[in-house]
């Protein structure tokens, strides 16, 4: 089962395996958001990654996302971290200037750690509290969740790929002699 925490609750600070996965989960419009959780975790369990190598923390809203994100990055315990929020258009132009703070700030963070950051927060054109809408997006919800938790996995298979590389020397090619070139070819 996966540890899920509040905002106040401690994390023991515990050595965590090269694959450990944070999941930060805004609590604004959380029966729509957590659907995109539920699917993250569904779709890392049908891939094999274990349960417990995954830890999932709550903030109040998505504005609250990058400042946990960054201090999960820096603590060298997670190969990556989850974002998760909906920022909604509440009759003014704040969600639109929220939405782009946090993708920047979750940009910036990834290429300052080199922990990837994986957003699945969304913010749609428009949003009605209305069955219609909640529906429409407690569904794309479920179908960014799976998809994020792909990309995970993709992205920290490639950054392992990509540490190996750099840790294992440069590969030569044989120097061939000119007789050796015009008989090989």
């Amino acid at each position: 089962m996966d540890r899920h925490h509040s905002q106040d609750d401690h994390i023991d600070a515990a050595a965590a395996p090269a694959d450990r996965i944070a999941f930060v989960q805004a609590c604004w419009h959380k029966d729509i958001v957590e659907r995109g959780r539920d699917a993250f975790i569904a779709e890392l369990a049908r891939r094999g990654h274990p349960p417990d190598a995954l830890e999932v923390l709550e903030v109040p809203g998505s504005f609250e996302i990058p400042l946990q994100a960054q201090i999960l990055a820096k603590s060298g315990r997670y190969a990556a971290v989850v974002a998760a929020g909906f920022v909604v258009d509440g009759g003014i132009y704040r969600h639109e200037f929220v939405a782009a703070t946090v993708l920047d700030a979750l940009m910036r963070i990834q290429l300052d750690t080199g922990v990837p950051m994986i957003s699945v927060v969304l913010t749609p054109q428009r949003f009605h509290e209305h069955d219609d809408h909640r529906r429409f997006f407690r569904e794309h919800f479920e179908i960014k969740g799976a998809e994020a938790a792909t990309a995970c996995l993709a992205t920290i298979a490639n950054l392992k790929r990509a540490s190996l590389l750099r840790a294992s020397p440069p590969r030569r090619l044989a120097k061939r002699r000119p007789a050796e070139t015009r008989a090989a070819s």
